[in-house]
């Protein structure tokens, strides 16, 4: 047998809904770099950055993507006895034709996870539970903030390959000054000091009023790291 795939081109997209098993609402919006190198070039990693909401996610654009993706997947998947509710993440090639679905996941995702949420201004678990409920109309309305937000995904020297564990990571506390937000990804304390632990290690985030401004608050902020055997993308967002 002989299978045939059309090749995508385009620009990649997260889309998230909230949905209930038969409604769904947008949720928000990232722009992930899968890449390790800077040009989206070498081998795919788990994320190594992250801008939200997506530079490519107007209001048009939703509704195309809640109209033609979204809603029919719902419908698909209640017909067939399996009523889905919950966090529903599309991972979309948005090309040339309007938006092409690629995959799904059921969860927030890691890094867009970490560059979505400090974004939103209003209780989450109200959304939630209408989701698990059976009536997200009854959620009260997300409110978010307009500034955007970017993510710098630092990881281990070598990643996505093998690395080295153990090496130490001095000044945290620096990074993780406003309007800089420091997540912990793959660390461990040992006394006083922090170690690296892993591949992906830290995600750093910052927002501002513009997108320029975030990528600059956060590439200033990773230049007092005092961590040699720390790799990550000089590039992200740049260009949007």
């Amino acid at each position: 047998q002989i299978v045939l795939e059309e090749c995508l081109r385009g620009t990649e997209m997260s889309f998230f809904a909230l949905c209930d098993g038969s409604r769904a609402v947008p949720f928000a919006s990232a722009q992930d770099y899968k890449r390790i190198g800077d040009g989206d070039t070498g081998p795919n990693t788990g994320g190594m950055g992250a801008v939200s909401p997506s530079p490519l996610a107007a209001p048009a654009l939703q509704r195309q993507i809640m109209r033609r993706i979204i809603m029919p997947t719902l419908a698909a998947m209640r017909r067939r006895g399996t009523p889905f509710a919950g966090l529903l993440y599309a991972g979309l090639m948005i090309a040339a034709d309007g938006p092409k679905l690629i995959e799904y996941n059921v969860r927030f995702g890691d890094p867009e996870c970490q560059a979505m949420l400090p974004r939103l201004r209003s209780d989450l678990l109200p959304a939630l539970m209408a989701c698990a409920k059976g009536d997200v109309r009854r959620a009260p309305a997300l409110r978010w903030d307009s500034a955007p937000s970017l993510l710098v995904v630092v990881a281990s020297r070598g990643y996505p390959g093998a690395v080295a564990r153990g090496s130490k990571i001095g000044n945290l506390a620096a990074l993780a000054e406003p309007p800089s937000l420091l997540f912990h990804a793959a660390t461990q304390r040992r006394g006083n000091t922090w170690r690296a632990a892993g591949g992906r290690v830290l995600n750093l985030v910052a927002q501002e009023k513009t997108l320029r401004a975030a990528r600059q608050s956060a590439y200033t902020a990773l230049k007092r790291l005092d961590w040699p055997q720390a790799y990550y993308r000089k590039d992200i967002g740049a260009g949007l």
